[in-house]
């Protein structure tokens, strides 16, 4: 499972910087969004630190090299500490050219997220300039002759975020992916870590939104949604080193999508198996079971403008107050005086 883990959530920051620079360019037509995957994912990296500090573990070598057992042991670093005398300790050998996982993981969404759209934007704008374009002539297949046209431009812009990385190592003595998950998405962990209440307030504001014909996505997939992701992420390390789920880890990503989004926004799996059994009006229990497939993967786009939830206030209530509810009553039941 560690592998898998480190192939999916572990390498999620890489994965969706470049699929947000491919979205963008096909949202903005741009002929060659193949061309923007690259970008969003070269500049990420750019933008990551270049080394790790590599603390995980040492290695003492025994006085009596004639007890081959003794010779070289492995102990963790914090029991190494313990027996190196005093004013001595363990450091770190600061390895160039590796990555660590916690920034190519959802600790980088929000990284991804913004260097993805603003590395694209860049790029487009410059593969618009003529004077940038190479001209190879007429007699140069299409697909030779859009690759070098963005040669330049790519350069250009990841040329940008080179810049930028040095200057911030130079000046600065950090890393954007650095600044980015200390201002932003650490504040925002720990709101969430806070309790049940930051995640009702922007569910609740989200959800009234989608009453008003705005996607709640809009809202919560951009502020919340990494951040419960990254949640599930420490609990797995968490239960791997074999310790106790944290209580303010409880409300994360899977916890939501179970409890608080059953049917999709506003749980509308039940008013579905509500019109079935109670209503009465033929045209609501056709919309109710073309809807019912996709609501039990949680897509419920046909019941909210299918109804309509959208606009129609005794609809609208519950849509908005029943998740929060789940919400809250779902925390209360992981609370350990229950256990």
């Amino acid at each position: 499972m560690q592998h898998v883990a480190q192939g999916t959530l572990s390498f999620s920051a890489v994965i969706l910087a470049g699929i947000i620079g491919y979205c963008l360019a096909r949202n903005k037509r741009f002929e060659n969004a193949i061309s923007c995957v690259v970008i969003g994912i070269a500049a990420l990296i750019i933008m990551m630190p270049q080394s790790i500090v590599a603390t995980a573990g040492a290695v003492l070598h025994a006085a009596n090299a004639a007890d081959a057992a003794a010779a070289a042991v492995a102990l963790p670093v914090a029991d190494v500490a313990k027996l190196l005398p005093t004013g001595y300790a363990v450091t770190g050998v600061d390895v160039t050219g590796a990555f660590s996982t916690s920034f190519t993981g959802t600790n980088g969404l929000f990284g991804a997220i913004i260097i993805g759209l603003l590395s694209t934007t860049i790029f487009i704008k410059l593969s618009s300039v003529k004077q940038l374009k190479v001209n190879l002539g007429e007699g140069v297949p299409p697909a030779v002759a859009d690759s070098f046209n963005t040669m330049i431009p790519m350069m250009l812009t990841l040329t940008v975020f080179g810049i930028a990385s040095a200057l911030l190592a130079v000046c600065a003595g950090t890393d954007l992916m650095t600044i980015i998950a200390t201002s932003i998405s650490a504040p925002l962990k720990g709101l969430m870590n806070a309790g049940p209440f930051a995640v009702i307030i922007i569910y609740t504001f989200a959800n009234l939104l989608f009453c008003l014909g705005i996607h709640q996505s809009t809202i919560s997939g951009v502020l919340i949604e990494p951040i419960l992701t990254m949640l599930i992420v420490d609990n797995m390390a968490t239960f791997a080193a074999g310790q106790p789920i944290p209580q303010d880890h409880y409300m994360n990503m899977q916890i939501i999508n179970t409890f608080a989004l059953i049917g999709g926004s506003g749980c509308t799996l039940m008013l579905l198996l509500d019109t079935f059994v109670f209503s009465k009006n033929k045209a609501s229990k056709d919309v109710a079971a073309l809807s019912l497939l996709p609501g039990i993967f949680n897509i419920n786009e046909p019941v909210i403008y299918g109804y309509p939830i959208v606009f129609n206030l005794p609809l609208m209530i519950p849509f908005v107050l029943v998740p929060d509810l789940f919400i809250g009553l779902t925390y209360l039941l992981h609370q350990p005086w229950l256990d």
